[in-house]
């Protein structure tokens, strides 16, 4: 996934952090829009702000960038940076947010339905992740204690 961030003719201090639908992208969930949604430390939300004076934007106490397709934003949840980017994945010029932060701040906005169903990809992504890698070790041996027999026969079937 390439993101082109040259157009906002700005210099970070820190690689920007992706969130977001182009997130959920990057892990393989689902389609994003078209905005692109980052986190960015203090320091640069202040000189970006300073750029760009006309495209602020403030949602309880969120203060953002919104300029072209961006959405740069000081904190999410007035989470910061420094906590969301724990775990961030380095991915060219900006790093990606971890799946576990990422489901956190689906959790934080489930009421609205469309980050409910985030939710949910994410939770079963993780999961089957987690079971996809367990099951590879195990023999056939042991395999076979976890499926009935009759299940067995259906899937050759």
């Amino acid at each position: 996934m390439y993101i082109n961030l040259a157009r906002l003719n700005f210099t970070f201090s820190s690689p920007p952090l992706l969130i977001g639908g182009k997130a959920m992208e990057f892990y393989g969930l689902r389609p994003a829009g078209a905005d692109v949604d980052f986190v960015i430390p203090r320091a640069d939300y202040t000189r970006l702000a300073a750029q760009y004076p006309d495209n602020l934007k403030d949602i309880w106490g969120d203060l953002g960038v919104c300029v072209f397709e961006f959405e740069i934003w000081q904190t999410i949840c007035l989470y910061d940076y420094d906590f969301l980017s724990q775990g961030a994945l380095e991915h060219g010029e900006m790093c990606v947010i971890s799946l576990e932060k990422l489901l956190f701040l689906k959790a934080l906005a489930m009421v609205v339905p469309k980050y409910h169903a985030d939710l949910e990809m994410i939770v079963k992504k993780l999961r089957d992740d987690k079971f996809a890698s367990w099951w590879a070790v195990l023999t056939e041996e042991q395999r076979a204690k976890y499926i009935p027999q009759s299940a067995g026969a259906q899937e050759a079937k």
